[in-house]
């Protein structure tokens, strides 16, 4: 049976699309959490949104129309906290609640295109064209090589960022780096997990490996692994159990995190006996 599921092309894209969505994720999720910042991405995906219902309302591809849209949102808020002076949640919350109204209006304009945008909010892996698997591979591979590339700078910015202007290191342009990988994932994933959820891809993987683990490298390599894990095996039960591959790719996700919350506390479970 497996085999056989491997022997479809849409189930090769929809595995290949993950895999590599599923890396970015989780590299880019956990310098989120440890900076206090893991709401961007929920944010983001309202944003987007509205990026998609502009796209289909007037008849182009939704892709590139919301990887700009979310791209713009992500240095506005930039530019608020720092200007206005707001907390980033703040920040966030005003430009996802304007994302969402524009998104809801075109919506309720172009009646006709309800269908495709709800493919969008809830993700359809399975339907992921060639061109969306190309550019999703390409802009994955920009994502993750990024992240690389700035990995010991965007440490030090997240452990001890007033050392780090101290130090010279261009803590705005990093910050700005960040968001804009955060708004390249979040379109990323508009097909693979849906709008809905794949703020929660970002979060899940680096919020379980940071309850067992103690160092940051280990942490990355078990949020890569549980990532992985949630992808690849939720895409599998869905195509076992014909359940949606995004809510079996999260479930399983929000099932290896109470996992690891348990093992966390194993000991003082054994403790109180």
């Amino acid at each position: 049976m497996l085999l056989e599921l491997f022997s479809y092309p849409f189930f090769q894209r929809a595995f290949l699309a993950g895999i590599l969505l599923a890396c970015s994720a989780a590299l880019l999720g956990l310098f989120l959490i440890l900076r206090k910042d893991a709401m961007l991405g929920h944010g983001l995906t309202h944003t987007a949104f509205a990026g998609v219902a502009i796209a289909l309302f007037f008849h182009i591809s939704p892709f590139p129309v919301a990887l700009v849209v979310s791209s713009l949102a992500a240095f506005i808020i930039l530019k608020v906290r720092e200007k206005a002076g707001l907390y980033g949640d703040t920040a966030v919350a005003i430009l996802s609640s304007i994302g969402i109204a524009i998104g809801i209006i075109l919506a309720s304009l172009g009646k006709n295109f309800n269908v495709n945008l709800l493919s969008f909010l809830f993700g359809n892996i399975l339907a992921v064209s060639n061109l969306e698997l190309y550019s999703s591979l390409i802009l994955s591979f920009l994502v993750i090589l990024t992240l690389i590339f700035f990995y010991h700078e965007l440490i030090f910015v997240t452990f001890d960022e007033e050392s780090a202007r101290a130090s010279g290191l261009p803590v705005a342009q990093l910050d700005a780096i960040l968001a804009l990988l955060t708004a390249i994932t979040v379109v990323i994933g508009m097909k693979v997990v849906g709008l809905l959820l794949i703020s929660a891809l970002l979060v899940l993987p680096g919020a379980s490996a940071l309850q067992i683990c103690s160092t940051f490298f280990h942490t990355t390599l078990l949020a890569l692994f549980l990532a992985l894990l949630s992808v690849c095996g939720g895409l599998i039960l869905a195509g076992f159990l014909n359940l949606p591959a995004s809510g079996a790719i999260i479930l399983l996700g929000g099932f290896l995190f109470a996992l690891c919350f348990i093992i966390r506390r194993i000991p003082c479970i054994l403790n109180l006996w």
